[in-house]
């Protein structure tokens, strides 16, 4: 299996569009960040978590020729807003999208994209098929997902783990059991922020605590606001074996 990293950004912290901010503003490819996301890749299954607003560019960007499936881990429009761009897979593939997600998140993407459901669907819309997740394991192709329940501030989230890889975006608690899923994982890719406290997000300290409770081999940080600072800079300070992600970062787990 290979991860990619397709995204790690967030639309928090952003105050304007042409946002004068030393992140905004470098040269450095390590600081362009682009919604969260990222794709799980065998020889024959290819799954993405999150399709944001930047997803029809992160596939194009990637090459992206083929897609099983979409797992979305909660209702935000920065989690869900390119489903979209599923039309494109539609034609070449000829089929439906499976798309995965909890029941309150099922109901916003059908609220927001309305005509891509219904008997009377607009010629061209998405073709989508919603799958309940529910707390059980599940199975997509060659791989084998375990949800793993935490919350955003109020707002139930959903991370991943399949096989040695776990993957948490948008949390801000999680509890006990839920952590003890994520034991024993090679690579675990977690949620950091900005540095100083936020209500609904880990920030760095209480990601790297967690990281460093569950020991893998290697750890990424994502979901990165401007207000982190600089990659370099922010790398330097980070434990041994915990990263800063960033866009096009592949990681293999064979």
């Amino acid at each position: 299996m290979e991860v990619t990293i397709l995204g790690t950004g967030t639309s928090q912290g952003v105050p304007v569009i042409a946002c004068p901010c030393e992140v905004c503003m470098s040269n450095d490819p390590h600081d362009k960040r682009l919604r969260t996301s990222a794709m799980l890749s065998s020889k024959a299954t290819q799954v993405v978590i999150d399709a944001g607003p930047d997803f029809r560019h992160q596939m194009i960007t990637h090459k992206v020729r083929r897609l099983d499936a979409v797992l979305i881990t909660h209702g935000h429009k920065d989690h869900t807003g390119g489903l979209d761009d599923v039309r494109a897979f539609n034609w070449v593939q000829k089929k439906h999208m499976d798309i995965y997600a909890r029941a309150g998140v099922q109901a916003s993407i059908q609220r927001e994209f309305p005509y891509a459901f219904g008997d009377d669907k607009y010629p061209g819309s998405p073709d989508i098929n919603l799958h309940l997740l529910s707390d059980e394991p599940f199975r997509i192709g060659d791989f084998h997902f375990v949800p793993i329940e935490a919350m955003h501030q109020e707002m139930p989230v959903v991370g991943f783990r399949t096989g040695d890889f776990s993957y948490l975006t948008d949390a801000s608690m999680i509890e006990s059991a839920e952590i003890e899923k994520m034991k024993g994982s090679r690579v675990i890719v977690l949620n950091a922020l900005r540095k100083e406290k936020h209500h609904s997000h880990f920030n760095l300290s209480e990601a790297v605590e967690l990281l460093q409770y569950l020991k893998p081999e290697k750890a990424y940080l994502t979901h990165i606001s401007h207000q982190m600072g600089l990659h370099q800079a922010i790398q330097k300070d980070l434990p041994e074996g915990i990263f800063l992600a960033y866009d096009g970062l592949r990681i293999g787990m064979d």
